[in-house]
Formats: C-alpha cells, structure tokens, sequence
C-alpha cells in the first residue's frame, strides 16, 4: 500500500521538477523516489495478510516480492536512461513521470482484492505505456507502435471490463472472497454459463497484457517501433504485473474450479509456445527475436498457471525475476552496441543480429552480460533461468501434465537456436564494432543484474528460504 501512495505522490514531484532550470536532478530524485518506494513496501513484510484500502487491496509476502520485481525493475531500466541526456527532444519529466505512474499501475494490478481496482491498475499501466512507445514523434514506427498498442489495448480493456460485468451479474460481487465462495459452490453444484463465459473474457483481457497467443499480434511491432528503452519496461514491468495479476485470480478465486478451465489455458499455453518459439528462429532483427521470445516466456510462466500447484507461486516468482533481469541486461548492452551502429535509410540504428559481431573483441564485458543473459533465457544450468524453468516444469509434474512438459522442453531446445546466435556473433564473428563507453552507474546495472544471475543460479534455493 504504501509504495502505490508514494509513487503517486512523487509522480506528481518528478512532474513539477521538469520546469526547474536543472534537469540533471531528474534521474537520481526519479532513483531516489523509487528507492523509497521499494523500502517502504517491506514495513508489511511477515505481518500476514493485510487489506487495505476499504478491503480493495490485498497485502501479504507474496504480493510485496512481486511488487519487489516491478520496483527493482524499473529502478534498473531509469538507470539505464541516463536522464536522456543524449537525446535532443526527450522530455525526462514526463517519461519519468509516466513511469513512475505505470509503475503504481503494476502494484495496484498485483495486490488487487477488488476487480475494480485491477481494472484501475490495468488503464494506469496501460494508458501511461500508450504514450511512451510513441514518445519519438519523428519515428513512423514509433507511432505505429503507439496507435497499435492503444487501439488493440482498448479493445483488450473493454473484453476484460465485459468480463467483470458478467462475473459480477452472476456473482453479485466484485471481491475476490465473493467470487471464490460462487466458485466453490459451483464446482459441486450448478453451472452458470453466465459466470464462465465472464471468466473466459476476463482472462482473454488480461492475457492480451502478457502478450500470449493468439493474443500477441501486437507485440513484435510495438516492441521493434517503441524507443528500447521503454520497450524493456513492458518486457519486464508489464509482464510481471500481468502474470502476477492472472496468477492471483486463479490461485485465490477460481482454483475451486480447476477441472473447468485448465484446458483452455492450456491450449493458450501451448499455442504461445509454439507460436514464440518457432517465429523467433525466423526474426533477423533483435528486437523482434525479443518480443517473440518475451511471448515464449508468457508460455513458460502459463505453464505453473495452468497446473496451479502449491509450488507455482514461487516458480513463478523465481522465473520472473530470473527473466527480468536477463531481459534488462539483453536490452540494456543493445542500446549501448546500437548507439555505436550507422543509420539506415529510415534514420534508425541497425537492430540485426549482425550488430553484435564481433563484440568480444574490444567490449568483453558486454559480451559476457549478453551472454549471460541468453544463457539464462534459454534455461541453461548455473543461471537462474534454468531454475526457474526447472521450477516451472515440476509444477506440469506434480499435476501430472507429462505432455504438456515434453511441448515445452521441445520448444526450449528450439529456444537454443536464436539465443545461440546472438553468442554467436559476439565471439566468433568479425565485426568492426570499437570500444564503447559505458557510465559507470550503467555498468553497475549490468553487472549487479548477472550477479543475481549467476548467484541464483548456484543458490536456487536463497529465494525460498526469504519467502
């Protein structure tokens, strides 16, 4: 609660510091608000479950270690910004500004225990990412990206409040407790077609937020037009608050009816696997290879919703934090190579895979985070990507799934391939890529997110015993 009544308020400060003179203190006042805000969420820490909010907002371990990813997260990807100090037509108040209220969303859309509050969260988030994708006004694909992401998200929004109308028309409630006590009811009594057909909309709205197939179209464009920046924010905030948010409500609302609706999620699951997995083999540029890995992971992480075992919530957890910090770290060396790439005829940076030839050379630091990061979203052991899939996999076990199981090893070995390629042309390729500078508070990101990599990687098992 209190990280989403701090962030509003200091949203509102970062707003009015952009008319001082000064816009140097933009970037550490944005840290430092953040920072606050991540130390705050833990004075609830071990105090069970708290509601607040007249009861529409839930508080517990769980949702403040989520909560926990989104704000380091974000603190990394501000860092990484530099206050865009480089870019000429950037206005640092108001991205700043923009992300600090996306990142109130992704709290409210994690610790919700009302629908409306979710439904608050979701417009929060979603409203303030609509603007930054398409915040390089010059760039065709940058407004591409926005007027698709707003349009397909708008649609999304109106099928996911659609669900809620129906839930609540045949529930009579929209908390959590009320939709959990009609499931249960349900689950040995009478079927209302009105209450699975506000489930099915329900999820249909929130898996279009975690960009799972067939509700992914809009993923590779945006993802490819919006600054990278800020394309790292919805691969890593966004995400987590959308698997968590999805993960709440079948965990605490709908788990009483399981047998019901595991196989449309698994359907789900299984197409974006396929869907992710194989596109990505065929994507020449990075940045798109990244949106459709991000929508492979959606499946991956679907896999621990779809079992839903006791276990799942903290595979979940794991792989979430195991893939934030690989994403942050795979875009975060892109842009520094990009800046260092001629233009093409558009105007734009080179995004191919061919960017990275030869990086080892002069940059063996950055080549190494790159890897690392790969390493790790592919599921290779002594990263944290491969507990966490490990995590994940044991879920589809224990619930039986075996089938479900063999689909997603089979696409992680297709995985290999376009993640490959990237280590690929960093070593073993000849490029002309010279040595890049990089900020020594950039380089701590970079370096600090590989260590949480590599430590989780060798100690599984610290993340378990702090729950």
């Amino acid at each position: 609660m209190y990280p989403i009544v701090l962030l509003s308020l200091l949203g509102i400060v970062v707003l009015f510091l952009g008319f001082s003179k000064s816009k140097h203190v933009l970037l550490p006042a944005t840290l430092l608000f953040i920072l606050l805000a991540f130390v705050s969420g833990f004075t609830d820490w071990g105090k069970g479950e708290i509601l607040y909010f007249f009861d529409m907002l839930r508080v517990n371990n769980l949702t403040i270690a989520l909560g926990a990813i989104t704000m380091i997260s974000a603190f990394m990807i501000v860092a990484m910004t530099g206050g865009f100090q480089d870019e000429e037509e950037a206005e640092p108040a108001e991205y700043f500004t923009l992300m600090l209220f996306s990142l109130v969303g992704a709290l409210m859309m994690i610790g919700f225990e009302h629908m409306i509050m979710l439904f608050l969260g979701v417009e929060i988030l979603s409203i303030a990412m609509y603007v930054l994708a398409g915040t390089e006004k010059r760039n065709l694909r940058s407004n591409e990206a926005a007027l698709k992401y707003f349009l397909m998200g708008a649609f999304a929004s109106g099928i996911m409040l659609f669900g809620m109308a129906l839930l609540y028309g045949a529930t009579g409630s929209f908390k959590m407790e009320g939709l959990k006590a009609y499931a249960l009811v349900n689950a040995v009594g009478t079927h209302s077609y009105l209450f699975y057909s506000g489930l099915i909309l329900l999820l249909v709205g929130m898996l279009f937020k975690v960009s799972a197939a067939p509700f992914h179209f809009w993923t590779p464009d945006v993802y490819e037009g919006a600054p990278t920046i800020f394309t790292t924010f919805m691969a890593t905030v966004v995400k987590t608050a959308g698997i968590a948010a999805i993960f709440r409500l079948l965990s605490e609302a709908f788990a009483g009816i399981h047998a019901y609706w595991w196989i449309s999620l698994a359907a789900v699951t299984v197409l974006t696997l396929l869907i992710g997995n194989i596109t990505a083999v065929y994507q020449r540029s990075f940045k798109r290879m990244m949106a459709y890995s991000s929508i492979s992971h959606a499946g991956y992480l679907l896999i621990a919703l779809t079992a839903l075992t006791e276990k799942s919530g903290l595979a979940v957890l794991f792989y979430l934090l195991a893939y934030a910090m690989a994403t942050i770290m795979a875009f975060g060396v892109m842009i520094l190579v990009s800046k260092v790439q001629p233009l093409r005829e558009d105007g734009q940076p080179e995004e191919s895979f061919e960017m990275f030839n030869g990086l080892a050379v002069k940059n063996p630091l950055l080549a190494f985070v790159m890897t690392v990061s790969m390493l790790s979203l592919a599921g290779i052991p002594l990263t944290a990507g491969f507990w966490g899939k490990f995590l994940i996999f044991s879920t589809a076990v224990e619930r039986g799934m075996v089938w479900l199981l063999v689909i997603a090893v089979l696409m992680s070995v297709v995985g290999l391939f376009y993640y490959f390629r990237v280590i690929i042309a960093s070593y073993l390729r000849e490029g002309e890529t010279g040595k890049i500078r990089v900020a020594p508070f950039y380089k701590i990101v970079l370096i600090g997110a590989t260590i949480v990599l590599l430590v989780f990687g060798l100690a599984p098992g610290l993340l378990e015993s702090v729950l």
